[in-house]
């Protein structure tokens, strides 16, 4: 009956619905309702297989590329571009987005680069599908303006729930690139709820609450205009309680105000039901045994219903004193006041009287009888003790309850604290002394502007020392390492179970002064701003200077001292001006006030400001270059670092000409982060020496020209080819040949190229690079058995010159693939030598014929050893102590064949003779064996 019904759809019945309510009789009603079956389907169509028209655009313009999405379900699309083939997905930058509401890609500035075909990928998260349109060719215009900033992309107004993320979308075309900024025109964007990102294209707004609502502006700039787009938030929710009723147990009688109040938007509308049936009435209500039951408070608007019960209980019954009898012993101060309680249980509320033995007592100047029943004595003496008795009576009944009344001696302060004046870290101390009646406990409690002093959690502060006799109690409190905070009025409290009295002193600590407030900036110049503040709290000692702070935003530099006028700030200023600034650097600022005491913690920084553009001052450094290809002049430079930008568009103009010509050429590069410009010109003649200089530029202006460099346009290639002395092969593998240098200073080095004749093309061709202070090289990873062609070129910067004429060689065929048997081994008497032996290798007919053996004998764990060569099939090798290897191989003019390998284990000579001795044949296994 508590809870509001809920809907049940059963599991075994999805065609149902079942609606289930409780009627006020107590019945369980249940009615059933047909669904229909939705007339959608989820999928994502194909898109039309109709060829795409290409789309010419001037560089320098912007471009829309239509996506056109085809026939979905559900709405929830994510979009994506190929350029060219699949998957090459575009990456979105400032100049390029693709609008997550319609599909399109916008370029903002089409570039030559861009040139290529285009293809619209739409992936469906629900269905887990995706298709691709037809490409869309788009062709660049070389014909490169300037136009201003058009935004493009523009979110519509919006409706939106509380606590919901929404995106709002905005780009704009433009050359230059423009600038997008978002901004709230009615107020703030939320702090830490929302997110701008690719380059101010998106604005995400998180956790949307009801201050979000209002209307937003989309700013895109860049030097030749203007433009803006203004969206309006609409922000609705569902309801929530703000106030709702809860279960209660009322007197009757009494009166009751039953409230509920809830917040949404629209505005929710709230009614009430009494045991399931709507309740008109007022929502206070004079109790009567007639409203008992449930209540149900339901707040609704279009986006929700929210429910709250409660059960109201009405009490009556006669007064008992049962569970809050009037206190059996009671005590009181001579010359103070005492409380006596009468709260006995009844309803309706009871009339109350009371009496001191068979004395009726009535208000008069020291007796009060309060509202509640409670008895209180005023200025009471050894004459008020007795038993005192509360009567309670009401149309149900009557009943009383007693305690008696002892007074004891008052609690008198007889030492107060003092007050005190201290620096910050020195230490202060306050006594307090009192007399109080001896027959009760006494407790001092110390406070510092009402708040009682905890010596536990503050005890690295804080110490009281206690001292009690009979009679007469004192205690002391010892402050340790003042701080600012421990200033203000001390009260010491002595207590006892019946009264209790005060004290109090000042304590007084100076310190350094507290942080300045309502740092702003105003009079922004290129250079220079002008500071004001507000003077903070000088803690009791004059402020006698102000230091000014600053720090670079975007290099997220840390705060340092700015240089100012005046140099030195008086404590008693609240404006200075901050002197060699960096034009167009974004800045923030703040204050610290000093004193003799010390240095005080620094401001809130201010809100952020961007010095003016002003033409830069500084010049591209280390001007180089050279090389490159034929009829090109290379320059490389050292770009200017983006603090020494000055102002926006920046870029630079390069100056050269021939050495000692009188007309100079200039270019433009607008990319600040370049690093290098190549001038190709068929006229250049190779190897001319050219003078270089360069500037920088912005909005604002031309810099100044940086030091003269002097550097060479590009060699041609060599015009000789080298002559082949010599080629031939080495093994199956490898080859060498030689040459007769190219007699040209320009020259490099020397490329060889070889190629298997018939099997393999030219364009597949090893390559080797030699010094040109080489004439012959080594060729490897040759194939055995195999016709090669070799040919050698000199190159340079520029490229490589004409090849030789091409040599053939044939490889040798393959070496032996089988290793040799090792069939045994014998040692001599002495035991000082080990015969190893193996069985003839008989290479295959495609492999080369053995001329003889190779025998490695080292130690375990060592990659060289001694090296024997032999016709025969065995041989006597040094015995050694430790753990040897023994590599048997056959060899042929195609090379070394398979390793056959046998481990020796070292003995000492006792055990070798002794072995012999007793004719012991030493095991060994191939490979793997072991003596």
């Amino acid at each position: 009956e508590e809870q509001p019904v809920d809907t049940i759809y059963p599991e075994e019945s999805p065609e149902n619905k079942i609606m289930m309510s409780c009627h006020e009789s107590g019945l369980l009603h249940i009615t059933k309702t047909e669904i229909k079956s939705p007339s959608f389907v989820l999928d994502l169509d194909m898109f039309s297989t109709d060829e795409r028209e290409a789309v010419y655009v001037k560089e320098g313009q912007g471009a829309v590329l239509l996506c056109d999405p085809p026939p979905h379900f559900p709405a929830d699309l994510f979009f994506r571009w190929i350029l060219n083939e699949f998957p090459e997905f575009i990456s979105l930058d400032k100049r390029r987005f693709v609008s997550q509401t319609t599909g399109n890609l916008y370029i903002s500035t089409v570039r030559a680069s861009d040139s290529g075909n285009y293809s619209c990928f739409v992936s469906s998260p629900s269905i887990a599908k995706s298709v691709f349109s037809k490409f869309i060719p788009l062709v660049p215009i070389a014909e490169r303006e300037k136009y201003p900033a058009d935004i493009k992309v523009k979110s519509p107004d919006t409706y939106t729930l509380l606590g919901q993320n929404i995106t709002l979308e905005c780009f704009a075309l433009g050359n230059p690139i423009p600038q997008i900024r978002w901004r709230k025109l009615d107020g703030d964007l939320p702090v830490h709820r929302h997110n701008i990102s690719m380059a101010g294209s998106l604005l995400h707004l998180y956790d949307i609450q009801y201050e979000d609502e209002g209307l937003y502006e989309c700013e895109a700039d860049n030097s030749k205009g203007k433009d803006r787009h203004r969206v309006h938030l609409y922000v609705e929710g569902a309801p929530e309680w703000v106030e709702k009723i809860s279960s209660s147990e009322r007197d009757i009688g009494g009166d009751y105000i039953m409230s509920c109040l809830a917040s949404g938007k629209p505005k929710p509308h709230v009614h009430f039901l009494k045991n399931g049936r709507m309740h008109l009435k007022s929502d206070q209500l004079k109790i009567n045994l007639h409203l008992a039951g449930m209540y149900q408070c339901i707040a609704e608007n279009r986006h929700g219903t929210i429910y709250a019960n409660a059960e109201l209980r009405v009490f009556a019954s006669a007064p008992s004193f049962e569970w809050n009898p009037v206190k059996p012993k009671l005590l009181g101060a001579k010359n103070g006041r005492v409380v006596i309680d009468c709260k006995p249980r009844a309803a309706p509320r009871p009339s109350i009287s009371w009496s001191k033995g068979t004395e009726l007592l009535h208000n008069s100047s020291r007796i009060f009888i309060w509202p509640d029943g409670s008895l209180e004595l005023l200025n009471i003496t050894k004459s008020d003790e007795g038993k005192y008795i509360c009567f309670a009576e009401n149309d149900r009944g009557r009943a009383n309850s007693s305690g008696s009344l002892s007074v004891t001696d008052a609690t008198k302060i007889t030492l107060a604290p003092s007050n005190a004046d201290v620096s910050v870290g020195k230490s202060a101390r306050m006594e307090c002394a009192t007399s109080h009646d001896p027959t009760l406990d006494l407790t001092f409690i110390w406070s510092l502007d009402t708040h009682v002093i905890d010596f536990d959690r503050d005890r690295e502060h804080y110490e009281h020392k206690m001292v009690n006799s009979a009679g007469t109690s004192s205690s002391e409190l010892l402050i340790s390492n003042t701080q600012l905070r421990h200033a203000g009025r001390y009260s010491c409290t002595a207590q006892t179970p019946v009264d209790n009295v005060t004290a109090s002193a000042e304590l007084v600590v100076r310190g350094p002064p507290g942080p300045p407030g309502g740092v702003r900036v105003e009079e922004v110049t290129t250079n220079r701003v002008r500071v004001i503040w507000s003077h903070g709290t000088d803690n009791l000692s004059p402020i006698s200077k102000y230091t000014i702070q600053y720090r670079d935003v975007r290099e997220q530099q840390e705060w340092r001292e700015a240089s100012t006028s005046p140099v030195n700030v008086e404590g008693n200023a609240e404006m200075a001006s901050v002197i060699n600034l960096t034009p167009w650097t974004e800045y923030e600022f703040r204050v610290i006030a000093t004193n003799t005491l010390g240095t005080g913690p620094p401001s809130d920084p201010s809100p952020k400001i961007t010095t003016r553009e002003a033409r830069p001052v500084v010049a591209p450094s280390d001007i180089s270059g050279g090389g490159g290809t034929s009829r090109e002049l290379t320059i490389t430079w050292t770009p200017v670092q983006p603090q020494y930008y000055y102002g926006s568009n920046f870029g630079y103009i390069i100056a050269f000409k021939p050495h000692n010509d009188p007309e100079w050429m200039r270019v433009t590069v607008t990319d600040p982060q370049a690093r290098k410009y190549v001038h190709k010109d068929s006229k250049i003649p190779p190897s001319t020496r050219f003078e270089v200089k360069m500037k920088a530029f912005n909005s604002q202006g031309e810099g100044p020209f940086s030091v003269s460099a002097f550097i060479y346009s590009a060699q041609d290639v060599p015009a000789e080819a080298p002559t082949v002395i010599e080629a031939r092969t080495l093994s199956a593998t490898e080859a060498v040949v030689s040459w007769v240098p190219v007699q040209l200073q320009t020259v490099e080095g020397y490329q060889v190229r070889y190629w298997r004749e018939s099997v393999e093309n030219e364009a597949s061709a090893q390559r080797a690079l030699v010094s040109s202070r080489e004439n012959h090289t080594r060729l490897d990873n040759m194939k055995p058995n195999s016709h090669y062609l070799i040919e050698v070129r000199a190159y340079n910067g520029a490229g490589y010159g004409p090849a030789s004429q091409r040599h053939k060689i044939y490889t040798k065929k393959a070496p032996p693939s089988r290793p040799p048997k090792i069939i045994g081994t014998k040692m001599n008497y002495s035991g000082t030598t080990i015969n190893i032996a193996w069985e003839q290798v008989e290479p295959l007919a495609n492999e080369s014929t053995v001329e003889g053996y190779k025998v490695l004998y080292r130690q375990e764990g060592q990659p060289s050893g001694m090296l024997y060569t032999t016709v025969k099939q065995s041989i006597d090798l040094p015995m050694k102590k430790g753990d040897y290897l023994v590599e048997v191989r056959a060899h042929s003019e195609g090379g070394d064949g398979a390793v056959a390998q046998v481990r020796i284990a070292g003995k000492t000579t006792f055990t070798l003779v002794l072995m012999w001795y007793l004719g012991v044949k030493l095991p060994i296994e191939p490979l793997s064996g072991k003596l």
